[in-house]
């Protein structure tokens, strides 16, 4: 018998700003360990084994697309790198179109690869508890489209509700209408009312969206270019465009940014999906009851955590007394919490947030008035991380400020000057290959150097293990916009 090739395809968009201030703009949601699970993965990395654990002897399960911002492919990539026998392919968005352009991107480059394959198409930020469950589900649904002739059915995955959800889509299913357990679809509806929420979970044939979709590739292409032409012409003129480059054995695929900017932005439901029902597109539905969550937002994430008998879940070194029902996050130093219910503390380094469990939709807020008032802490946390390493700044006043900085072994930070500041780098651990102005020296623990302002300097580490430093800038302006590159290894301007 002949397989049946599929392609998954991994929606790595979005920010995330309802887990602030945990997760930012530079490092989002789905790069985060959350789900409250010993694996240690965090919620992409769960996505990627998910959706590659589907193959049987009859599917066939091909590259893995991921779709993901400029900005975060080499997030991406050190995140796949702690997978084993994954292979994927990154498509790069210069800027967020939202999911529609996204999987269009997709789409193309799939039926580029092979002969129209059947998409398996997920977000990057959920959690499933029953792995087994989804798996079996997931398959279902790729049977539905391989026995389908006219390649018009788009099979959706439907979460069965456990509560009067108000933050969720809904699916309104009717009768099983197939013999793998799917239903055929009557309709969508957006984010209801309390109200309505609860008589949808009383009616019984209401089920969650879970952004889970299988269908062919010029399916969705076909379905697109009836219903958004705009958006289907406009990506594929960006695709068209596209350059190609490799780190290793993965691919990095670049629309054209000037062209995908001009992309109208829309998503994958509001684009296509709830057009679908009654069109020549039918679209059918696979109940799903195994413990799924779209984590969007703080209390969503207490909802899947390990409580205690008081119904607390912790992280990190906090101390609870007499609270109950609480979500406590310390990410940095000991957070002690006394007689309180019914709270998300969250702390990080330069942040710490304190909110009702129940509002915890509306942290958005919080982000939208950092983002008015321009402050670095929407974006970046003390500790960033670069496709090198990362840096923390560890402290700050006028004229000054220190960071320490750990770089990868054998990678290197670009070759580069300063116009406004000098820096005093100090070895703690490692290897220190450093390139100052014509000389190259070699440093090692205890070991310093200084880098005069306006001069052309590199740091590497040319060994082992990770190297570590403590730098010191000094000047009359300090920001991160200071940095004139010469060459990177990582193609920054």
């Amino acid at each position: 018998m002949e397989k049946i090739d599929i392609n998954p395809i991994v929606l790595c968009g979005g920010s995330g700003t309802r887990l602030w201030p945990l997760s930012r703009a530079s490092f989002p949601k789905q790069f985060l360990v959350l789900s409250g699970d010993d694996s240690g993965r965090s919620l992409f990395q769960q996505a990627i084994e998910r959706i590659n654990s589907i193959g049987t002897s009859e599917v066939q399960v091909g590259q893995t697309l991921v779709v993901t911002n400029e900005d975060h492919r080499f997030l991406v990539l050190d995140q796949l790198r702690e997978l084993s026998n994954i292979r994927a392919t990154l498509l790069l968005e210069p800027s967020g179109r939202n999911t529609a352009p996204a999987l269009t991107l997709a789409a193309l480059q799939a039926m580029a690869e092979k002969n129209d394959p059947i998409l398996v198409i997920t977000p990057a930020d959920q959690t499933v508890k029953d792995s087994e469950t989804f798996t079996k589900a997931l398959q279902a649904c790729i049977q539905v489209i391989a026995s389908e002739n006219d390649r018009k059915t788009i099979v959706i995955l439907g979460i069965t509700p456990t509560a009067p959800e108000t933050g969720y889509g809904y699916i309104q299913r009717n009768d099983k209408v197939g013999s793998f357990g799917e239903y055929s679809v009557n309709k969508f509806v957006e984010k209801p009312s309390a109200t309505v929420a609860q008589s949808y979970l009383e009616n019984g044939h209401y089920f969650w969206n879970s952004g889970i979709f299988v269908l062919r590739a010029s399916t969705w292409l076909a379905a697109l270019k009836e219903f958004r032409s705009d958006i289907f012409a406009a990506t594929t003129k960006s695709w068209e465009a596209r350059t190609i480059d490799q780190a290793g054995a993965i691919f990095f695929i670049r629309p054209d940014k000037e062209l995908f900017n001009a992309i109208p932005s829309d998503s994958i439901d509001y684009a296509v999906i709830e057009k679908c029902p009654g069109s020549q597109f039918a679209v059918k539905m696979v109940e799903l009851n195994a413990g799924w969550n779209d984590l969007g937002a703080w209390d969503a994430v207490w909802q899947v955590g390990k409580q205690d008998e008081q119904g607390n879940v912790t992280t990190g070194d906090a101390v609870l007394s007499n609270s109950k029902n609480s979500l406590v996050h310390a990410n940095s130093r000991l957070v002690s919490v006394v007689g309180v219910e019914n709270l998300v503390i969250v702390e990080t380094a330069d942040a710490v947030l304190v909110a009702d469990r129940a509002n915890s939709q509306d942290v958005k807020n919080i982000v939208l008035h950092l983002e008015t008032q321009k402050r670095e802490e929407k974006n970046l946390h003390r500790k960033v991380a670069r496709p090198w390493g990362w840096y923390d700044s560890v402290d700050e006043g006028e004229r000054f400020k220190v960071k320490r900085i750990q770089v990868k072994p054998g990678a290197s930070l670009s070759l580069q000057m300063h116009h406004h500041r000098a820096e005093h780098w100090i070895v703690v651990k490692g290897i220190a290959e450093i390139t100052n102005g014509d000389q190259i020296i070699t440093l090692t623990e205890n070991q310093s150097t200084y880098i005069p302002q306006g001069q052309t300097h590199r740091l590497a580490n040319p060994g082992s293990e990770p190297l570590e430093i403590i730098e010191v800038q000094s000047g009359s302006y300090l920001g991160e916009d200071d940095i004139v590159r010469f060459e990177d290894s990582y193609g920054r301007n």
